[in-house]
């Protein structure tokens, strides 16, 4: 069974028994500093968890890929070694929120892997909590009793709260589960040693493939555990493992979701897997990485030197690494995979389709980048190896390849480790804080340090809501050199510039002392400052400056950015409350907002929304402006809040209609929604797996769109002899257009047989040769 199938057949089953099918979401995290990718098939689902979030619909199936490279969870250092670790996985997983329970969640369970994919019974065992005093929890006897319908008792085993009980923190939701283990040793081998002594001790071949998580409860802060009132069903099966056990494979390198991958790259490198040991792990890594290294550019996460782009710069510089000296790839070979994995996996994650051609040229980029100062590091490390003191590089020496010739810490390590030698980390990490320090200084000396004017504090005002001119005092100012320009950035005491943040872009205008006049060409907020940006220095630093917002684009720019909430509130009306924010960017001109939703919008849709908003236009909706409002009385409110931002106790609240859309906002509104005039939804489409974009105009710019389309309307209508149907006249032309290129097709053919004729009556014999000669004309 392939895996596109073993996928599939999994989706089937559980939309037969009441599910919603919810694609994957994006397995980076852009919104969530502490968790840079999703790392367990529950990610998507933690705010419904912790009662933050209503669920969609109460019964949900998914497929979720997840990336496993730092934290608790890593095995990077095991992932092509071995022949089980993975980077990137795919966790298959059933979901009840106060639906179902543990007798539904069993049998489902039993049906799918006993039935559906016909999995020998006698090779199944479960694991179930054993209980815990500490938590005065008893044995799960509950569940016990349900799989005693299904499985003798000897092959039902309790388990400790280590593996049986699942929390997901420290505090919040938690609940016994019950794991399934299938034991994939040979009959002589089951028959020597019982299955039941080999689970959960590590055992490659009896391996756990799906856990079924009850959640039950509530850990609170004190460590006690509280009973929910509503329990909820939270499983995940190993998608990797579960193909390994159907197609019959010994492990999971050998399915079908990473030989072709792992054939490719031998094939490159002239070597076949099985061969060497040692050829195997790199044929692994590379096959492992590309996976992973592809859907993390998919959704937005680039190779660099930061957070998650990071991680995806380090994979790919070990799976390069190992291509380089183990399989004598010299040349750039990752970015021939893409295709590979598109195939495999573009039907279920569209986004790897969507941005196949992006996901290529980055990955080739960064081999051709890392593999011009690969030999060389290599070859330093030698250097650094013959020099070491012991078995130990240096310091100094892993942080001068790191920052010489970019090899990440690990990989060093990982090459140390071959050779049977250590790395001074903590060598490392002082050579890397020192660096930061001297960048930090360097910086400061680059951009200038400010100088004061007025008083020693550079905290402003921002009066922006209510004014768009103020007498202000110049407090602060610096210079800034960068690629042989010269521009100024400066601070008040008061502004009514607004600092580009929320979306919003910052506001530009004029300071004006005397008869000067100064452009203000972005504000912008930086280390807490409102910070104007202009390209030269008032002549008179001491006197007040007249600070004047363009108030014609703060206008428009405030009508989009209030469009944005009028949107919103027709997204989830429309869509559904799962609708949240993940981005957004909006100026004078247009309009762009990015949201979760499963799939691509209908014309249908679009059109409903863009009329909800018209609606509430019309109606002329007053703006509710609250400030200094506790977050918690925000939030009882109903308030809308961006996900992933970080809000303080007191926070500013923009109501248009307590019915329709409250939001916690920062930016600049229109007083009412009559202002905005027009709404026009002028694109939709996908930025990631999961995520839809919405680009849109209001008032001037929604006009000039309409002008701009009747014009072209008109146009066509005059070069078809204004048809009274001008769709039924434009689908006449592309029929008769393709009727004629099968004709002209059809007569380039013939033209072709009359050239082969031609010269198959010049066939000559010429020694042990038949050659034909002749000239032909084709049109």
């Amino acid at each position: 069974m392939k895996t596109a199938t073993i996928r599939q057949k999994f989706i089937n089953f559980f939309q037969e028994k009441g599910h919603t099918f919810i694609p994957g979401a994006p397995i980076v995290q852009h919104d969530n500093p502490s968790l840079f990718f999703i790392n367990a098939g529950m990610n998507p689902f933690t705010n419904i968890f912790l009662g933050n979030q209503t669920p969609t619909a109460l019964r949900v199936a998914n497929s979720q890929p997840c990336l496993r490279v730092t934290g608790k969870h890593n095995d990077l250092e095991e992932v092509g070694v071995d022949t089980y670790h993975h980077t990137l996985f795919e966790m298959l997983g059933n979901w009840s929120f106060g639906d179902y329970f543990k007798k539904e969640a069993i049998t489902y369970a039993w049906e799918l892997l006993t039935e559906v994919y016909q999995i020998p019974k006698e090779r199944l065992y479960v694991t179930v909590f054993e209980g815990d005093k500490a938590d005065k929890l008893d044995a799960d006897q509950e569940t016990f009793d349900l799989w005693k319908a299904y499985l003798p008792q000897d092959r039902i085993l309790y388990a400790s709260k280590e593996d049986n009980f699942w929390e997901m923190g420290a505090t919040g939701p938690c609940g016994p589960c019950t794991e399934i283990h299938v034991d994939l040793r040979t009959e002589a081998a089951q028959q020597k040693v019982p299955g039941s002594t080999l689970v959960n001790a590590d055992h490659p071949h009896v391996i756990e493939i799906w856990n079924l998580v009850f959640i039950q409860y509530q850990r609170q802060a004190n460590s006690q555990l509280k009973s929910l009132p509503t329990c909820h069903v939270d499983t995940g099966m190993g998608f990797e493992r579960l193909a390994m056990v159907l197609q019959g494979k010994r492990a999971t390198y050998d399915t079908d979701a990473f030989q072709p991958l792992i054939q490719a790259v031998a094939q490159a490198a002239n070597t076949s897997y099985g061969k060497d040991p040692k050829h195997d792990i790199a044929l692994r890594v590379a096959a492992d990485h590309i996976r992973a290294i592809s859907f993390s550019i998919a959704d937005g996460a680039l190779p660099s030197n930061h957070q998650a782009g990071y991680v995806v710069r380090r994979l790919l510089r070990r799976a390069v690494r190992y291509g380089y000296q183990h399989l004598q790839l010299k040349d750039p070979f990752l970015h021939d995979l893409v295709p590979l994995v598109v195939a495999q996996m573009g039907e279920a994650y569209p986004a790897l389709v969507e941005q196949q051609g992006l996901i290529k040229k980055v990955i080739y980029q960064e081999e051709n980048n890392f593999l011009r100062t690969l030999a060389q590091g290599l070859r330093q490390f030698q250097h650094f190896r013959a020099d070491a003191q012991g078995n130990m590089i240096d310091g100094k020496a892993a942080f001068q390849l790191y920052d010489t010739y970019g090899f990440p810490l690990d990989l060093t390590m990982l090459i140390a480790q071959e050779e049977g030698m250590s790395v001074d980390t903590a060598g490392f990490e002082e050579e890397m804080k020192a660096q930061k320090n001297r960048s930090k200084q360097a910086a400061e000396k680059a951009y200038g340090d400010w100088q004061m004017v007025h008083g020693s504090e550079r905290s402003t005002k921002f009066v922006g809501y209510d004014q768009l001119e103020t007498m202000s005092l110049l407090l602060a100012y610096r210079k800034l050199e960068k690629q042989g320009h010269t521009s100024y950035q400066l601070i008040f005491d008061q502004t009514p510039f607004y600092a580009q943040g929320g979306g919003q872009v910052g506001d530009t205008g004029f300071l004006y002392i005397g008869d000067e006049k100064i452009a203000v060409q972005d504000t912008r907020r930086e280390e807490g400052l409102i910070v104007h940006y202009t390209d030269r220095l008032p002549s008179d630093l001491h006197s007040p400056i007249k600070a004047a917002v363009d108030r014609e684009k703060r206008t428009l720019t405030a009508n989009n950015h209030t469009a944005t909430h009028l949107l919103e509130g027709a997204l989830r009306r429309i869509l559904g409350t799962h609708i949240t924010q993940r981005g957004s960017y909006l100026d004078a001109e247009r309009l762009r907002f990015d949201f979760t939703h499963p799939e691509k919008l209908t014309q249908t849709q679009c059109e409903a929304i863009e009329a909800l908003v018209n609606k509430k236009i019309r109606e002329n909706i007053p703006c509710i402006e609250e400030r200094n409002i506790p977050f918690k009385e925000a939030k009882a409110k109903g308030a809308l809040t961006l996900m992933g931002e970080q809000y303080g106790e007191k926070v500013r609240v923009i109501t248009f209609d307590p019915d329709y859309s409250i939001a916690l906002c920062g930016g600049t509104h229109v007083p009412a929604t009559g202002q905005l005039g027009f709404f026009k939804i002028i694109a939709e489409t996908s930025v990631a797996a999961g995520i839809r974009r919405i680009e849109a105009v209001t008032a001037v710019a929604a006009e000039r769109w309409v002008r701009h389309t009747q014009t072209q309307l008109v146009t066509i209508e005059g070069l078809l002899k204004n048809p009274q149907d001008v769709v039924h006249a434009v689908e006449t032309l592309q029929k008769n257009y393709k009727k004629e290129q099968k004709a002209v097709a059809k007569y380039k053919q013939q033209e072709l047989q009359q050239a082969q004729k031609l010269v198959q009556q010049h066939i000559q014999k010429v020694g042990d040769l038949h050659v034909g000669i002749a000239q032909v004309k084709i049109n």
